[in-house]
């Protein structure tokens, strides 16, 4: 008997199904304001870590700027990247603003509603996470 999700060999698999969506996903706060400081930083990549098991994704590689997000995820595709981008940013919002007060005073929102969004296929893979993992350093 299978749990509801699980990851085996890299692929989703589900009471209804198998899959492997992955998925670069950036968004920056709004005006693209240089708010997300180490700390932030910090505590944004926790807040999210923590929801993957309650969201059904993975992080396969993760990176915050001070202005701008970069997350190479994993997720079930019932649950739907748009929706789960949309979980992440309203969470981490809510969270980081009782945290760090001074957020809600310099940004009422924090997060721009946009956001960029490409399905990665497998052979690009390593190129997109060595990308992301180099951000920090350009």
């Amino acid at each position: 008997l299978m749990k509801t999700s699980e990851i085996k060999n890299g692929y989703w698999y589900t009471a209804h199904g198998v899959s492997k969506c992955i998925y670069h996903i950036v968004f920056c706060p709004k005006y693209r304001r240089k708010v997300l400081t180490p700390r932030i930083q910090k505590k944004f990549k926790q807040l999210v870590k923590s929801r993957q098991s309650d969201w059904l994704f993975k992080i396969i590689e993760m990176e915050v700027m001070e202005d701008h997000v970069h997350l190479l995820l994993q997720c079930d595709p019932e649950i739907g990247v748009n929706n789960l981008v949309a979980k992440i940013k309203g969470y981490t919002a809510h969270c980081l603003k009782q945290e760090f007060p001074h957020l809600t005073t310099q940004l009422p929102n924090l997060w721009t509603r946009s956001r960029f969004i490409v399905s990665v296929g497998s052979n690009s893979l390593e190129t997109v996470k060595k990308y992301i993992e180099e951000q920090k350093y350009v």
